[in-house]
């Protein structure tokens, strides 16, 4: 049977980056509060700029820099206010999908001197463990056509084309590297085959 979800609760939420209209989903594959904030009519457009974000409660709420997850958040809303109209999906799949007590304790192997994705596979876990089946139902929810996504990761792409979500392009969103985080982003671009860096290669 295939996954179900339903949109319980629209409201308006003023920004810094402008008006969003929060949507609240229920849905039959998990407990989990999944969200979309929608900037202007979404509904029937093609290339809608879309970021699909998954929750980061160090970087998103505390403003870690041992990651670039809230700065990503910030950056995709600008985008979105910017082009007047866009869906930013916020999953809650902490530390790619392995929950926030696993993604503390990677931090910690981490400092031990693993990267992130060893830290994980230490822990019994994959580098990487999302699925992105509530996002591509949200998008049908919310009757888009084509998108243009946010990221920078080619297999986030890959698996929303997999669900059947028409990804018309890509929007990089290529945060600074600092010497908090400039190895986690090396070890995203070397490992997990983000686009990072492009403008600094030759």
């Amino acid at each position: 049977m295939k996954p179900q979800l339903e949109n319980l609760v629209q409201t308006p939420i003023p920004t810094k980056h402008g008006e969003f209209i929060l949507h609240y989903y229920s849905n039959t594959i998990d407990d989990k509060e999944h969200v979309a904030l929608v900037k202007g009519d979404v509904a029937d457009k093609e290339r809608v700029p879309v970021r699909i974000h998954s929750e980061c409660f160090t970087g998103d709420v505390l403003g870690s820099r041992r990651c670039d997850c809230g700065e990503q958040l910030d950056m995709a809303m600008q985008i979105i206010d910017k082009a007047g109209f866009g869906i930013l999906i916020y999953l809650r799949q902490e530390g790619r999908g392995i929950g926030l007590l696993k993604k503390l304790q990677a931090y910690n192997l981490q400092d031990q001197g693993m990267d992130t994705v060893d830290a994980n596979i230490h822990l019994g876990h994959l580098a990487d463990e999302r699925e992105y089946n509530i996002a591509a139902l949200m998008l049908e929810n919310l009757n888009v056509k084509s998108i243009e996504l946010i990221t920078n990761n080619p297999k986030k792409i890959e698996e929303l084309q997999r669900l059947g979500i028409d990804v018309a392009g890509r929007i990089p969103v290529e945060a600074a590297a600092h010497e908090d985080n400039v190895g986690y982003l090396k070890t995203k671009a070397k490992k997990m085959a983000h686009m990072l860096f492009e403008s600094k290669k030759s």
